[in-house]
């Protein structure tokens, strides 16, 4: 096969094709239809069982977990770019950008969980613990297990600690939001000789913003997801959703930049061997993800230890069985699987649809995080409308967040042009006979 000779040049419109306004249009459309959909299910769930509104509340931290993973997911893979370099980072960099400017979305979603807190954690409310036990759903002894783990984690849980961690965690957030995005903009209309000074001012501000990231988002998960269960500890839970949240980033991440790249610009930077790198780096998030989750449970089940070993049986018995075999089918195999093809990964179309069905089995895989810690469903998986409530409120409050993202998208150049790296994406690609 004859080899290309030409170099390509970015086109004269580096802004955001008209296809994104598309993207908002329909995530709105979805929004909508799905919330009046968790409307009905909630009085249909609150007749059944009493519990519709708390199952609203359950999904609602479902789909903000999931968001939240998207935006400071996706401010903390942007930061891990500019401490690495790579020619990803310039394909990857507006989206990720427009992810960080979706954290006012994330705020507001975190604001029912800070109200409601009551509801949802046995810490800010003994009734959640008295009812339970009234019901029969938990025994005398594991009674006495909560109210010990509550007396002694009770500086860090309390409803006040809640809020002030959750309103710091948001301000730092921020704060590295803003300042990525601003000098980002700053860099852009600076000239090719300052690259150097630029690359420096990222790596300088990136490298500790990692690991305040790390801190801070581990604080979150801690508050939200983990003290659900208040008799439960895990010394990589902050790890696990750290992996968790590149896992769902690249996912999403590719699916924009390879649909983006049915126009232009992104037609013309879109590399076939930069596309198959993408791939390759999710492949990596994959098995990592894989290691982490695994190691936790035969570390756990191996050492059989009464106090850690029934976070795992809430999450197994009474037909919780089926729903662990799904997630490793659906969050690992299916992936891991499907990645390890040189050619899926070179093509667009499937490509995209492995990533797309990634996000999906990130969702899965919270709901099995989430709903057993709650004493009806721990150990007891059964149909009820409320049940229902994990599709529609995050799919509802995740098409809110895609149609937030495209409106951030539109409002700069989805390429950026003071990089290092743009002269070599502009290269003809030579393919091999």
């Amino acid at each position: 096969m004859a080899h290309e000779t030409y170099s390509k040049t970015l086109p004269a419109d580096l802004s955001a094709p008209a296809i994104v306004d598309t993207w908002k249009m329909r995530a709105l459309l979805v929004g909508v239809v799905f919330l009046a959909l968790a409307v009905i299910l909630a009085f249909l769930g609150q007749s059944q069982d009493g519990l519709g509104w708390d199952h609203v509340l359950r999904a609602w931290l479902l789909g903000l977990v999931l968001t939240f993973g998207f935006a400071v997911g996706g401010m903390a893979l942007l930061m891990v770019q500019y401490c690495t370099g790579g020619k990803w980072g310039l394909l990857l960099r507006r989206p990720l950008e427009a992810m960080t400017r979706t954290l006012p979305l994330i705020f507001v979603y975190w604001l029912p969980i800070a109200f409601f807190q009551g509801r949802l954690y046995q810490w800010a409310n003994h009734g959640l613990v008295d009812q339970a036990f009234k019901l029969g759903q938990i025994t005398q002894d594991q009674v006495e297990t909560i109210d010990h783990a509550i007396k002694w984690k009770a500086p860090m849980l309390n409803p006040t600690a809640f809020v002030v961690v959750g309103l710091v965690c948001f301000a730092i957030w921020g704060f590295y939001t803003w300042r990525l995005n601003t000098l980002s903009l700053k860099r852009d209309s600076d000239t090719p000789e300052s690259t150097p000074i630029w690359i420096k001012k990222f790596e300088n501000l990136s490298g500790p913003g990692i690991v305040i990231y790390a801190i801070t988002m581990t604080a979150a998960v801690i508050y939200w997801v983990m003290s659900l269960d208040v008799t439960w500890y895990s010394s990589v839970y902050g790890l696990l959703f750290l992996v968790g949240q590149g896992y769902q980033v690249l996912a999403f991440s590719i699916i924009t930049a390879v649909s983006l790249s049915q126009y232009e610009p992104f037609k013309t930077v879109l590399r076939q061997t930069e596309q198959h790198d993408l791939g390759k780096f999710t492949f990596g998030f994959v098995m990592l993800n894989i290691y982490l989750a695994f190691a936790q449970f035969l570390i756990i089940w191996s050492g059989n230890l009464p106090e850690e070993i029934n976070w795992y049986m809430d999450r197994i018995n009474g037909h919780w069985g089926i729903i662990i075999t799904l997630d490793f089918l659906f969050h690992w195999l299916i992936p891991f699987t499907m990645l390890l093809s040189r050619d899926l990964k070179r093509n667009k179309k499937r490509i995209v649809r492995v990533c797309q069905w990634m996000v999906f089995a990130k969702a899965f895989d919270l709901f099995w995080l989430i709903e057993p810690n709650f004493k009806d469903a721990s150990r007891n998986l059964h149909f009820s409308w409320g049940i229902l409530e994990y599709i529609a409120v995050p799919v509802a409050m995740t098409a809110f967040w895609v149609a937030f993202f495209s409106t951030r998208l539109k409002t700069r150049a989805v390429v950026q042009v003071n990089d290092p790296h743009v002269a070599e994406i502009l290269e003809p690609e030579h393919a091999h006979a």
